[in-house]
C-alpha cells in the first residue's frame, strides 16, 4: 500500500506533511455527488424546521407581541426573531452534517478508512467534512434569507452581511461537530448533541431579549455559542451594529481553529495509528 501512496503537493507547509495533502477538493467532490445522488430530500426538509417557527411565532404571536427592544431600538417582532432563526438554521445545517452524517461514514461506512489508504491525509478528511457542513450551511441561511427578504424583515442593506456571518457560524458549529462525532462510540450518543442544541435554541435570545433573563442567566447564555451567532446576525439584519460585533467573531474565529485542530488530531489518531 504504501508504494501507492503519492507524496503529498509541494505547496503544502513542511509542518504539515503527513496529515495534510492538498487535495481536500477531492473530499469535497465526493460529499457532492452523495449529497446529489441520495441526501438532497434530508437536506431540504431541514430547511422548513426554522421557516416553520417563523411563520408561526413571528407572524401569529408577533401580531400580539408588537414590537421588542434591541440595544435602544424598537424592532418588529417578527424581524426580532427572523436573523435569530437564521442562525439557528446555519447551526442545525452544519451539525446534522457533521454529527450524524459524519458518524455513520465514519463507524459503519468505513470511508475514512478507504480515504486514508490513499494520499489523503487526516485534515484533508477534516476540512472536506467541514465544507460539507458549510455547504448545508450555506444552503440553509441563502434559503431563509429569501424568505425573510420576501417578508420585509430584513431592515437594513447590511442584511446582506447575514449570509457570510451565517457561513462563519457554520463553520464554527461544524468544526466542534466533527470533533465530538470522533468520539461517539453509538447512535445513542447522538442524543446529547441534541440535547445540548435543543437549551440553546431555546434560551440563547431566540425569541425573547435576554435581558429578561437573571444576570447570572444571562452571562451563561453568553457564553453560549448560539448566543453569539443570533446576536451578530440580529445587528446585521436590523443595521443596529455595535462594537460588540467585533467580539462575536473573535469567540468563533477560536471555536474554528480550535475544532479544526482537535477534528485533524482525533481522524489522525483513529485511522493513522
Amino acid at each position: 500500500m504504501s508504494d501507492t501512496i503519492q507524496a503529498p503537493s509541494p505547496r503544502v507547509p513542511k509542518a504539515l506533511r503527513g496529515i495534510y495533502a492538498g487535495n481536500t477538493r477531492s473530499v469535497v467532490a465526493r460529499g457532492l455527488k452523495v449529497v446529489a445522488r441520495n441526501n438532497y430530500l434530508v437536506v431540504l426538509t431541514g430547511f422548513f424546521e426554522p421557516v416553520f417557527y417563523l411563520l408561526s411565532m413571528g407572524l401569529g404571536l408577533g401580531a400580539l407581541i408588537g414590537g421588542v427592544q434591541f440595544y435602544g431600538h424598537e424592532v418588529n417582532y417578527a424581524a426580532y426573531i427572523a436573523p435569530a432563526l437564521m442562525a439557528v438554521s446555519a447551526m442545525n445545517g452544519a451539525l446534522y452534517d457533521s454529527t450524524s452524517n459524519v458518524f455513520f461514514r465514519m463507524r459503519y461506512g468505513k470511508i475514512y478508512d478507504q480515504m486514508l489508504s490513499t494520499s489523503l491525509g487526516p485534515m484533508d478528511v477534516a476540512l472536506g467534512e467541514i465544507i460539507m457542513a458549510l455547504f448545508r450551511g450555506l444552503l440553509y441561511a441563502s434559503a431563509f434569507m429569501v424568505v425573510t427578504t420576501l417578508l420585509g424583515l430584513n431592515l437594513s442593506w447590511t442584511a446582506i452581511l447575514a449570509i457570510p456571518a451565517a457561513l462563519i457560524v457554520a463553520f464554527g458549529f461544524a468544526a466542534v461537530g466533527l470533533t465530538a462525532t470522533s468520539f461517539m462510540k453509538g447512535f445513542q450518543h447522538l442524543d446529547l448533541v441534541f440535547f445540548v442544541m435543543l437549551p440553546m435554541f431555546l434560551l440563547s435570545a431566540t425569541f425573547f431579549p435576554i435581558e429578561v433573563y437573571p444576570e447570572t442567566v444571562q452571562w451563561i447564555i453568553k457564553a453560549l455559542p448560539l448566543w453569539h451567532a443570533v446576536d451578530m446576525i440580529r445587528q446585521l439584519t436590523t443595521g443596529l451594529i455595535q462594537p460588540s460585533i467585533w467580539g462575536h467573531l473573535a469567540y468563533f474565529a477560536v471555536m474554528i481553529l480550535l475544532g479544526v485542530t482537535l477534528a485533524t488530531r482525533r481522524l489522525k489518531a483513529l485511522f493513522l495509528r
